[in-house]
């Protein structure tokens, strides 16, 4: 009938369609692509490669942390109000559809010279340029976001399911992630072949002769984003449950009693909104702040050759690719709340060894293993936990998962703009370890992103370790909203 709920269960992931779960999972991958490109390349694809000064690359890297800060929310709202239009095709997907066509045009704008400038060209006209295409992909990037993640509480009920869903989906996070690393490796060594004998060194060092990996790479990642973005759209249906008008005088008088709707504004009176939002926030700034300046770490604190950006980063995430298969038997295993206090001590474990060592050697590949697993570990709890919040409140769930991703954007705002306080940025980018005449990095340049690896890990898993143990006093519950008070 017309008015009749549809089975979820019909054609969702639940079902149990591996084709179902997997044109989910895809979702998310030009995102994610796009996402590794920009969290662990931009800062220095701008200012070594570039040669544009450290303020400035912080400054457009924070100009899409507010656009991406204020997009969230209103998106997460919007999408929630458009719950009846679309029907035939699903408010969410078409919300997806939007921001990846945004993402698609955008991005390789992004990772590519800047058009029509020349050697004389200010900075700040170079930088105005680049503005629109950055917010565009922010817009772009937060709307197939929130799409995607306010799917997972309208496809699946069960909190094992949550959770294999979004392990699965970020299963693919962390190959997106490997396939950009990987063919950043590829790109880079294929570069290098060439340059043997004495102009290995010039070749370790990135420079404006790697303009054409990073534009090529931005091409390669936008072409294989739109495929699994195609495939997304194909393989996924969005079940939508019908609106409840509000009553008026043609309304009868007496109704079948319905579950009353869980509006925005209701959820900014309970606290386990707040609990869940400090998590999440904590969890992406972990993540996120990692993920950028471990490139900056690798440059100018250890000395690396470049190739360094590449495979130090690949070995994260397949350390945490095998991490996210493990995560639903964990969590049926040790719960919610263990598992990702398993994780964050895996991440302290990193923090500390990163905080005693000044030289790591080998033992680089080590730290990057735990790294990738305990960010996998806490990522996918974390997403968990915000989908066993919304739980049958799907209607508003775009909002709290755009309220979710706000929190995020706001605290990562104030962490990614430290790089305009390092104390004088490094003029040159680092290759193999110099000779003592080669000036690349001052001594506090070396210690200042040492330090900030160390705060980005263990300072802000401790604060997330504090949230988690007021998820232990007060577990996830809305207590503040009462049905039967409700009109």
């Amino acid at each position: 009938e017309a008015g009749e709920v549809p089975n979820l269960a019909k054609g969702a992931p639940r079902a149990g369609s591996l084709v179902a779960r997997l044109s989910y999972a895809v979702g998310h991958f030009l995102n994610d692509l796009c996402a590794s490109m920009w969290f662990t390349y931009l800062l220095l694809y701008l200012h070594s490669v570039l040669a544009y000064s450290s303020r400035g690359a912080g400054l457009l890297l924070l100009l899409g942390q507010v656009a991406d800060g204020l997009c969230t929310p209103l998106v997460g709202y919007e999408a929630d109000r458009a719950a009846g239009c679309c029907a035939r095709y699903g408010p969410r997907k078409a919300w997806h559809l939007v921001g990846t066509v945004c993402v698609l045009l955008s991005f390789p704008f992004i990772f590519s010279p800047c058009l029509g400038c020349g050697a004389t060209t200010p900075e700040w006209a170079a930088l105005i340029y680049y503005g629109p295409f950055i917010v565009i992909f922010q817009f772009g990037w937060a709307a197939t976001q929130i799409a995607h993640l306010s799917l997972i509480p309208e496809l699946v009920t069960n909190d094992h399911e949550k959770v294999e869903l979004t392990a699965l989906r970020y299963a693919f996070t962390v190959v997106a992630n490997i396939t950009v690393y990987g063919t950043a490796w590829l790109l880079l060594h294929l570069q290098g072949s060439p340059h043997m004998g004495p102009t290995q060194e010039v070749s370790d060092q990135l420079g404006v002769q790697d303009v054409p990996v990073f534009r090529n790479l931005s091409l390669l990642v936008v072409g294989i984003g739109a495929i699994f973005s195609l495939l997304f759209h194909l393989g996924t249906r969005e079940w939508r449950q019908p609106r409840l008008e509000e009553p008026d005088e043609h309304s009868p008088l007496l109704t079948p009693v319905a579950r009353p709707l869980l509006l925005w504004k209701d959820w900014l009176r309970e606290p386990a909104f707040y609990q869940v939002g400090l998590l999440y926030m904590s969890t992406r700034l972990i993540v996120n702040l990692s993920q950028t300046y471990m490139a900056m770490y690798l440059t100018y604190s250890l000395k690396l050759p470049k190739k360094f950006i590449a495979s130090i980063p690949l070995v994260m995430y397949l350390s945490g690719f095998f991490s996210s298969l493990l995560m639903k038997p964990i969590n049926k295993w040790i719960g919610r709340n263990l598992t990702y206090f398993t994780g964050l001590l895996v991440i302290l474990a990193f923090s500390a060894w990163v905080a005693l060592a000044n030289e790591l050697g080998l033992a680089v590949y080590v730290v990057a293993v735990l790294l990738g697993a305990g960010c996998a570990t806490i990522l996918v709890t974390s997403l968990a936990m915000t989908a066993d919040l919304i739980g049958p409140h799907t209607h508003s769930g775009a909002f709290v998962y755009g309220a979710m991703s706000f929190s995020d954007r706001a605290g990562g705002g104030a962490g990614f703009p430290a790089v305009w306080g390092s104390p004088r940025g490094p003029t040159q980018p680092a290759g193999p370890p110099p000779a003592p005449s080669s000036d690349l990095c001052c001594t506090a340049c070396v210690a200042f992103y040492h330090w900030v690896m160390v705060v980005v890990t263990g300072g802000v898993g401790v604060a997330a370790t504090l949230t988690l143990c007021s998820l232990l006093v007060w577990p996830i519950r809305l207590r503040s909203w009462d049905p039967g008070t409700q009109s």
